[in-house]
């Protein structure tokens, strides 16, 4: 399978913010490394210190539209910044197993009381948990990053029986499928992502979860259907832009999670949203934000 990365020139001071913006767009990995022949020999016992120069390299699908979505990232960038996006590149990488690399560091997590997320090729740590097997391939959404940790958490903390749950912008499923393993009576999963609405359907099966209560859509196949609970992890210019779509899926009184946004979005989404739903509150988790709202009734 092809692959292509983005490499971007940074100082240590942005190494947070760029990765964490990079993993959002479906990162499958990001390195770092010496970006100006600046030798860290000897750091202070307990640190990890950056170079003051670093060259990020992250690595994407080849069929993932980098080239638009590096532009969008960069408009972002400059507007919540108030400076440029680093100069960066574009390159075609040889073809290699990444996936099963990354798999002997994707562990089983614990999420709240109830909920662990179980690599479907281990064993789970508590067999008498919820145990969600996740394989997520291609699809973005494993749990090791905090957009998708803060809703776990959410949902691992709610009475989810019996509600019906949409879930925009699926991924690889997984917050669908723990509300389904919670108790959820059914489950509606969009995305534009043709390899995610594969990746779900796969993680659906895995977990022996009904075929008759779930269902994966691109969003012009998605049917016209309210739920109890809308589920939203994405970045928070869509979540803006198709707040009005979003709030289609949500029945009055329902419940609405949003993340997938930095701390210092929040307020704009939260605006965003004030007009149709009452915000509930706003987690922060390493800069990134989950906010919980209900429609009007």
């Amino acid at each position: 399978m092809p692959w292509i990365q983005a490499v971007v020139e940074i100082s240590a001071q942005q190494s947070d913010d760029i990765e964490d913006l990079l993993m959002a767009i479906g990162a499958q990995a990001v390195t770092m490394r010496d970006g100006a022949n600046q030798p860290i020999y000897e750091p202070p016992l307990g640190t990890t210190p950056l170079w003051d120069k670093v060259t990020l390299v992250a690595l994407f699908d080849a069929e993932q539209p980098l080239a638009f979505q590096m532009e969008q990232l960069s408009a972002l960038y400059e507007s919540e910044y108030g400076q440029a996006f680093p100069q960066y590149k574009l390159e075609l990488v040889e073809d290699k197993d990444w996936i099963r690399e990354w798999m002997d560091t994707f562990k089983p997590m614990p999420f709240g009381k109830r909920l662990w997320i179980c690599p479907s090729w281990l064993e789970p740590e508590d067999p008498s948990a919820v145990n969600l097997k996740l394989d997520p391939g291609l699809a973005f959404g494993t749990g090791t990053h905090p957009t998708t940790a803060l809703c776990l958490k959410w949902l691992d903390g709610q009475k989810i029986e019996n509600k019906t749950i949409v879930d925009f912008g699926c991924g690889s499923g997984i917050l669908g499928i723990a509300a389904m393993l919670l108790g959820a009576k059914s489950l509606v999963g969009i995305d534009i992502d043709p390899q995610a609405i594969l990746a779900s359907d796969e993680n659906t099966e895995r977990n022996d979860i009904r075929k008759d209560k779930v269902a994966f859509f691109l969003p012009e196949d998605a049917p016209a259907t309210q739920a109890d609970l809308v589920l939203a992890n994405i970045l928070a210019g869509p979540l803006v832009e198709l707040k009005d779509a979003i709030l289609s899926y949500l029945l009055p009184g329902g419940q609405l999670v949003l993340s997938g946004i930095l701390a210092s979005q929040a307020q704009e989404v939260a605006d965003a949203y004030s007009q149709a739903c009452t915000i509930v509150g706003i987690t922060e988790e390493d800069g990134w934000v989950r906010i919980d709202a209900t429609r009007h009734s």
